[in-house]
């Protein structure tokens, strides 16, 4: 008993320093360099007037320019274009679905179509129905157009899909990017549950695809850690993905990377492997030359997301049938980088030939400091090529004129 007394009193008198040490780390801290400062840039999720919008910030190459398409949508991240010309865009830490519709005189009207969604970021419209992926929960929302006013209720096909839940993701790269594959089908990223750690490898760190009612699971690729963005090859229809390296190994290892799946079930690496390279902690023995290599290096964590195959006319012909990508930009690295889009040039064998900036301007490198992130890009039936900036909660419109 006595020993039990002292020990409940040490632990009393300990009380303030215990609980210090027994608070939970957040999971994008995990495995943070003890000293580091580093943290993720929080989002601005209030309305940005017009006015402060940075276009005129926008830097493009010659021929080309960037208007205002919509604004005041704060946290817009990912995009889908329905039937009508309505552009649909997900949100993460706001947990909203927006509809931006063009009125005759070319103003946009923007409504809230759904709210108090776990991080609904993946869309993709399938005929006259929007898919909505929050996390594991799936929503469908029937004749969508026709109903911005009054948006029925949804068909819940979360049990259907069965992905994993937050919880399961541990908090960690649980949100979705969707894409309608041309046949049909529904391709998803399954993000890894950590960092980097040991885990099941046929659940996580994945891209997978489903028949539109969540049946007939496929796993598409393995060991890639966490893609936002993928599309099919206009004319192969070969699966492509942008991809996030693993985060606290140096400024600049491993790179983000750009991942061509020319074989359902391919093996990618991670964690053995990350940019193509060995990973110093978790290679386990295991040769890089036994995996799928990437197509390309981005750029070290550059947070390369949303990705578009260009299919439109507007833009010269050296655009054509090649990729678009929009990189978010830094948090875990010493000096920014990112915070613009470039194209992905493919040969004649469709192999990236070369990385070439597009559009430039937002990030600041005297003050260390960003006036947007881009974070999807659209192409839309005109030609012009949407890019969605979460920070400042726009969506940029970019036409070409000879």
């Amino acid at each position: 008993m006595r020993r039990l007394v002292l020990g409940l009193a040490a632990a009393l008198l300990a009380g303030p320093a215990f609980a210090q040490q027994a608070a939970p780390v957040p999971g994008w801290a995990v495995g943070r360099p003890e000293g580091s400062t580093l943290a993720p840039h929080a989002p601005r999720l209030t309305v940005t007037p017009r006015e402060q919008v940075p276009v005129s910030a926008l830097r493009l190459p010659a021929g080309f320019r960037a208007e205002i398409y919509a604004h005041g949508i704060p946290g817009a991240r990912m995009m889908a274009e329905g039937p009508n010309g309505t552009i649909f865009a997900g949100t993460r830490a706001i947990g909203r679905v927006y509809a931006v519709s063009r009125n005759a005189d070319g103003t946009t009207r923007t409504r809230i179509i759904a709210q108090g969604l776990p991080q609904p970021n993946g869309l993709v419209m399938i005929g006259d129905s929007l898919y909505v992926f929050a996390v594991n929960r799936v929503l469908r929302y029937d004749n969508i157009e026709a109903n911005l006013d009054n948006v029925p209720a949804p068909v819940d096909l979360t049990a259907a899909f069965a992905l994993p839940t937050e919880q399961d993701h541990a908090g960690n790269h649980h949100w979705k990017f969707a894409a309608l594959g041309p046949d049909g089908r529904i391709y998803l990223n399954v993000g890894v549950k950590c960092n980097i750690c040991e885990f099941d490898r046929d659940q996580f760190a994945l891209l997978v695809s489903f028949k539109p009612d969540g049946s007939d699971r496929r796993i598409e690729a393995r060991g890639i850690r966490n893609s936002v963005g993928m599309a099919h090859h206009p004319v192969t229809r070969e699966l492509w993905a942008t991809n996030n390296g693993r985060d606290w190994a140096g400024n600049d290892w491993p790179n983000d990377t750009l991942h061509r799946i020319r074989r359902s079930g391919e093996d990618h690496g991670f964690p053995f492997c990350s940019g193509g390279s060995a990973d110093p902690q978790h290679n386990a023995g295991r040769n890089c030359s036994e995996f799928v290599q990437p197509a390309a290096l981005l750029g070290p964590h550059v947070a390369a997301l949303g990705m578009r195959f260009y299919t439109g006319t507007m833009f010269p012909e050296q655009y054509r049938n090649q990729i678009f990508i929009a990189r978010r930009g830094s948090w875990n690295r010493e000096r920014l980088t990112g915070y613009d889009v470039v194209v992905a040039h493919l040969d004649a064998q469709g192999n990236v030939a070369r990385i070439e900036e597009f559009m430039t301007g937002l990030r600041d490198d005297a003050n260390q400091r960003f006036l947007d992130r881009p974070v999807d890009v659209h192409v839309m039936r005109d030609g012009s090529l949407l890019v969605a900036g979460e920070q400042m909660g726009a969506i940029y419109r970019i036409t070409y004129q000879r």
